[in-house]
Formats: C-alpha cells, sequence, structure tokens
C-alpha cells in the first residue's frame, strides 16, 4: 500500500529528527504508538458491538467480507476448482426444458452445437 523501503524510512526518521528535534523524537512517538492503540481498540469495541446488534443470526458474519476484494474472491473465486469437476452431460440431456441448449464442457475434438435461429 505505501511501499516503503529501508532508504525511505531512513530518510523519513532523519527528515522527523530534523524537525522535531532528538529530544521530542520519543515523547512524539509514545504518543502515536498510545493513539493507535486507542484506535485499534475502538475499532474492536465497534466490530464487537455490531456482533452483538446483528444478533445470533450473523453469527458468522464477518467484517472483512464487507470489503468488496474480499467479498469478490469469496464468492466467486472459492469455487473455481469445482467447474472443471461437473460431469458432462449426456446428449440426449444437453437441451433444458424450454428446449434451450444446455451449457456443458466440451469433450477435445467435438464441434459445438449449432443454432440456426441464434445466427
Amino acid at each position: 500500500m505505501f511501499d516503503l523501503s529501508i532508504g525511505k524510512l531512513l530518510v523519513l526518521g532523519v527528515i522527523a529528527i530534523v524537525l522535531f528535534g532528538p529530544d521530542q523524537l520519543p515523547r512524539l512517538a509514545a504518543q502515536a504508538g498510545r493513539a493507535l492503540r486507542d484506535l485499534r481498540r475502538m475499532a474492536d469495541n465497534a466490530r464487537a458491538d455490531l456482533r452483538e446488534g446483528l444478533g445470533p443470526e450473523f453469527s458468522n458474519f464477518d467484517v472483512a467480507d464487507l470489503n468488496p476484494k474480499n467479498f469478490v474472491r469469496k464468492h466467486l473465486f472459492e469455487d473455481i476448482d469445482d467447474i472443471g469437476t461437473a460431469p458432462a452431460l449426456h446428449p440426449a440431456e444437453d437441451t433444458a426444458a424450454n428446449g434451450a441448449i444446455a451449457a456443458r464442457s466440451l469433450p477435445a475434438g467435438e464441434t459445438p452445437p449449432y443454432d440456426a435461429e441464434a445466427t
């Protein structure tokens, strides 16, 4: 996210020493640590309040699932391995109830069906 290398961290440290001085830097670092700890505690409390407010129906709810990246990974790519394991349909079972051709994987070398009305 921030792509901070060791060289960049050293430059930031030198800038901090120049701006704040070596005597104030430990105090500022301690304040930053306390602020981060307080933010983490508030986020944990908010997460606990959310789970408590949702009730037992949502006991398996994970707040991380609200992240779009995790949502897509969970719902689209979770069963990606199951796609290739579906059994091939018998040619007589290829048509759906409405007469349309059902989707199935074709064996190697087989030509796809041709629908004159679709072209």
